[in-house]
This record gives C-alpha cells, structure tokens and sequence, in this order.
C-alpha cells in the first residue's frame, strides 16, 4: 500500500514575500512608457507634480531662512541674567533653530521623492579598489546626478536652498559670543564686598524666597540654610560665585580651622561652589558636619573651617565673614578673603592680575 502524500505538489514551492518581485520579473524596470529610451531602470517624475513640489520646496526654504534669521534676532534680542530671561531666549532660541532644521529638511525630502527621478538598482559585488573605469563611471554619475537633481535647472529652487541656509551658516559665529570676553580678574571678586545704595551692608536672604534672615531666628543647632545676597535673587551671573550655605552651630563644635571672628553666634557662612569643578555642594551630614559634593563626592568638614577631609578638591571651601545689622539681620561683613570656586579659576585670575600689574 502506497502512502499517498496529504501535501499537494505546489504547496512546497515556497510563496513569495510581499514587496519582493516575482522570481521571472526582470531585475529593472524598463518600461518604455516610465523610462527614457536608453535608460533602464530610470522612472522620471511626473512634470506638473514637480512644478507643484518645486514650489512646495521653495515655501519650506524660505520658512528656513526665517526661523534661521529669527534665530539670530533671538540671541540678540532675548539676553540672559535672570531666570525668566533666560527661560525665555532658551524657548524662543529653541523653537526657531528647531523650525528652521525641520522646514529644511522637509524641503529636502520633497525635492528628493517628488522631483528628482525614481531609480530601480541593483548593488553588485566587487572589488575593494575600484579600477580606473569604475572611477571615471562614478565621475560620469556625479554629474548626471547633480543635473537630475535640478539643482542648476530650477533656479527657485537653487536661490531658495541658498538663502534658507545663510542664516543656519552664521548662526555658529553668533555663538563665539559666548566664549569671550576672558573673564580677567572678575572671578577673584564677588558682589558680597559691594555695598547697597544706601552703603549699608549687604543682608543675607534666603534662595528662592529672599527672606532676610535674622540671627535670632536661626537658632536650632544643625540647622542648614541656602543662601544669596541681597539684591541679586535673580542675577545668574552673580549667583554663580556668590552662593552660600549657612549653618548653625553649638560653641563647642567649632574647631580651630573656622575663623570665630567671621562667625556670630555659632552661625558660620561657607562658599556653595565646590573647589573642585564648580559644583554646588550642598548635601550636608548633622553628626558628622561633613559637606558632600555630589558630582565627585569631595567631602569638607564644616566645623573645621571646610576643610578637605575626603574627594578630589585640593582647597577648603572658603569662609564669608557675617555679622548682624541694627536689625539683627545676617550681613556680608566683607567680600571673601579667598577666591571661590575651582582652583583653576583663582589661577587665572592670578595669571590675570599680573599681566594687569605688568602692564
């Protein structure tokens, strides 16, 4: 007894894929309805849909050039130094350097799949080092390509192309702006040493809300407050070297490295700007009066004068002398002693300093 075969014969030639052509199909198109004579495998693209994406390009260009130039009025227009102000020129900044790229490339995307031609190709394998004929086919290619393309046929689209991308090209020398002036002998200095416009000292507030603090109040000790000078709440510039860490505590826990002049009532103000690299250290450890900075764990004993006790910072974070007004409000006695902030800054504001006193 024969074993008859459940599978008919066809159900073993495997089906093809959708996407993929049938196995008999020529490998190119051509069609002499879709292709030039002469030119397999070349579809050219309908003319009335390319005069109509031809125009479609030249909008988005020109969107380009707009948002580009918006851009440039952005960074002129829109400057920094608070913190709305900067929200502000980082939104509009974004927003058109964001529009100006995705109008770009749109029209590029158009003018490639609705004006250049279609091409069916086949990749073959060859050689690594192509030989002297292939070279010279390529140049031929490059060539034709870029006459395809109608780069140099459609001239409202050429002079668009260019002008959207004149502001994207300027935009980076705009940029430089940002990396100069040298900063000079400005890092030496804070706005802690500059007095109010009544010549009073300068009161110590509380970040974010701009409290004054009064000595009285800040009475618990391990207490821990951020602090900023008053007057400057919303000056990025200023904050970035004059922010405090205010701290509280007992007579007895203060050590021999913490200047007691520069202290009232075992209230001790120490610089927020790491040493290190210029992070904020504000962690802080009650029991044992340890600062931490988060960004490369440099550790500083706060009851010894800041002093490095573990981490990568070379110096201790420096003391701001405080007092009290007629007020009792916590006031900047003085500017610090010290620079704040890296070590690299205090380096070139020396390397500064003497090329000042040189000349």
């Amino acid at each position: 007894m024969t074993e008859q075969n459940e599978y008919p014969e066809s159900s073993r030639v495997p089906t093809r894929v959708l996407g993929t052509p049938p196995a008999d199909a020529p490998i190119v198109d051509s069609d002499p309805i879709h292709a030039p004579e002469g030119v397999p495998g070349v579809i050219p693209q309908d003319p009335v849909k390319a005069r109509k994406a031809e125009r479609l390009v030249a909008l988005l260009f020109l969107i380009t050039f707009l948002a580009g130039a918006g851009f440039i009025a952005s960074y002129v227009i829109f400057q920094v130094g608070t913190i709305d102000r900067t929200a502000t020129s980082n939104y509009t900044l974004g927003g058109t350097l964001a529009l100006a790229l995705l109008a770009l490339a749109a029209g590029l995307t158009v003018w490639v799949r609705q004006i250049m031609p279609k091409y069916n190709l086949v990749q073959e394998r060859h050689e690594m080092r192509s030989d002297d004929e292939t070279r010279e086919y390529v140049g031929e290619t490059f060539l034709q390509g870029a006459d395809e393309s109608g780069f140099v046929k459609h001239r409202l689209l050429r002079r668009t192309l260019l002008l959207a991308a004149a502001p994207l090209g300027l935009a980076p020398l705009v940029l430089l702006k940002d990396l100069g002036p040298l900063p000079g002998t400005a890092l030496r200095h804070t706005v802690w040493g500059a007095p109010t416009k009544d010549g009073k000292p300068r009161r110590l507030v509380v970040e974010g809300s701009g409290q004054p603090i009064r000595a009285a109040d800040f009475n618990s000790p391990g207490g821990i407050l951020s602090v900023v000078p008053e007057g400057y709440e919303e000056d990025l510039n200023a904050l970035a070297k004059a922010t405090l860490i205010l701290l509280k505590f007992r007579p007895e826990e203060l050590k021999s490295g913490t200047n007691l002049n520069w202290t009232h009532d075992g209230i001790v103000a120490y610089s927020k700007i790491c040493t290190h690299v210029g992070c904020p250290a504000a962690l802080y450890e009650q029991t044992t009066h340890h600062i931490l900075c988060p960004c490369h764990q440099s550790t500083f004993d706060a009851a010894d004068g800041a002093r490095v006790v573990f981490g990568p910072a070379a110096r201790p974070l420096p003391q701001l002398p405080i007092g009290i007004d007629e007020e009792g409000y916590l006031v900047a006695k003085s500017d610090f002693k010290v620079p704040v902030g890296p070590s690299f800054w205090e380096r070139g504001d020396a390397e500064a300093e003497a090329r000042e006193n040189a000349s």
